[in-house]
C-alpha cells in the first residue's frame, strides 16, 4: 500500500515582515533592515519605510518630525522622499531641505552629526530612509552631503521608473557610493501593470512595496513586507497594483562582515566602541571627530549602553 504527499513549492525568495514602530506624535515606521532572517541587501543595511502618515493639531503645527543631534560613523544615509518636506542640518554646515522626488546623501565616513526636522506646516510624510555600508579602504574616508534634486526618469512598460542609486538601463544616478548597488522605484499610477526587469544576475535583491501590492513568482506582498532574492535569483518579471510604488534595491554581496550599534556602523567591535566613546566623552561642547550642528544645541541624542557582548 502507497501514499502519495502534494505539497506547494516554496517561494523562490524570502518574505521578510518588517517591524513596526512608532516614534511618537503617531509617526509610523516599518522596518525590513536589519531583521533576524536578513542583516544587509548588498551595501544597504538599514531600510525604514516611513509613513505615511498625516499630521494634525499640534504636530501639524510644530512638525511632526523632530530628531536632534546624533552621529554616525562607517555608513552613508540615503532619504528618498515621497511625500512632505524634511530639513537636514548637519556639523559640516549643510542646510538642507529635502522634497518629493529628491535625495540627500550624507557619507558619514570618520564622523559626522545631524539633525532631521519636518518644517511647521508639513501635513504628510512619506520617505524611506536607508543606510549604505561604505566598504574596506573607505569606511574612515571624510565626511560629506550631497543633495540630489534631479535624477533618471523614464516611462516604460505603463510605469513611472526612477533611478536613485547606481546604474540600470544604461542610466548612472548622480549619488556617489562606493560599491556596486543598485536603488531604483517604480511607481504604477493608473493601473495594474506587468512589467520585464532586467537585473543583474551577480546581485542579491530586495523588493519592499511604498504602496499598494507587488506579485512576484505567484505570490503577493502588501507594504510592510519585503521579498529578498539571492544571487541567480533575479526577478525576471512583478506585477504592480494599479496606484503600486515599488522600491527596488540591488548589490553585490558585502564584502566583508559590519558591526551595527545604534547609529554606528564598523566593520569591527573596537571601531563602535570607540565611536561610541567619542561621542560620550563630546558632551555638549563639540569635538574633532563628531562637530557639532549649529542652533541644535540642547538636543544631543544619548548613545544606549553598548552591551558588554552580543547586539
Amino acid at each position: 500500500m502507497s501514499s502519495s504527499h502534494s505539497s506547494t513549492p516554496a517561494a523562490p525568495f524570502d518574505r521578510i515582515h518588517a517591524r513596526r514602530t512608532e516614534l511618537g506624535e503617531g509617526l509610523t515606521i516599518r522596518r525590513a533592515l536589519p531583521t533576524a532572517q536578513r542583516r544587509r541587501v548588498g551595501a544597504w543595511c538599514f531600510l525604514d519605510h516611513i509613513g505615511p502618515v498625516q499630521f494634525e493639531g499640534q504636530a501639524l503645527a510644530n512638525g511632526g518630525l523632530h530628531v536632534g543631534g546624533h552621529p554616525h560613523i562607517g555608513l552613508q544615509t540615503f532619504t528618498w522622499m515621497i511625500e512632505g518636506e524634511i530639513l537636514h542640518r548637519d556639523s559640516l554646515g549643510s542646510e538642507q531641505l529635502i522634497r518629493p522626488g529628491e535625495v540627500n546623501l550624507m557619507t558619514a565616513g570618520h564622523g559626522i552629526v545631524h539633525t532631521e526636522d519636518a518644517p511647521a506646516g508639513t501635513a504628510r510624510i512619506h520617505a524611506a530612509q536607508l543606510w549604505i555600508a561604505l566598504p574596506p579602504g573607505e569606511e574612515d574616508r571624510p565626511p560629506a552631503f550631497e543633495h540630489h534634486a534631479s535624477l533618471p526618469r523614464w516611462q516604460e512598460q505603463g510605469a513611472q521608473w526612477t533611478l536613485l542609486a547606481g546604474s540600470h538601463a544604461d542610466r548612472t544616478a548622480p549619488p556617489r557610493v562606493y560599491t556596486p548597488l543598485l536603488g531604483l522605484e517604480i511607481h504604477a499610477p493608473n493601473e495594474a501593470v506587468e512589467l520585464q526587469l532586467e537585473l543583474r544576475g551577480d546581485f542579491e535583491h530586495g523588493l519592499l512595496p511604498l504602496e499598494g501590492e507587488l506579485g512576484l513568482a505567484g505570490e503577493t506582498l502588501g507594504t510592510g513586507e519585503l521579498a529578498y532574492l539571492a544571487p541567480g535569483q533575479a526577478p525576471a518579471s512583478i506585477r504592480l497594483s494599479a496606484g503600486g510604488r515599488l522600491l527596488l534595491l540591488g548589490g553585490e554581496p558585502f564584502p566583508a562582515e559590519i558591526e551595527m550599534w545604534w547609529n554606528f556602523v564598523g566593520l569591527s567591535r573596537e571601531a563602535v566602541a570607540q565611536a561610541q566613546a567619542d561621542w560620550d566623552a563630546q558632551r555638549e561642547a563639540g569635538g574633532p571627530r563628531f562637530g557639532l550642528v549649529q542652533g541644535d544645541e540642547g538636543r544631543r541624542l544619548v548613545a544606549p549602553r553598548l552591551p558588554a557582548s552580543g547586539y
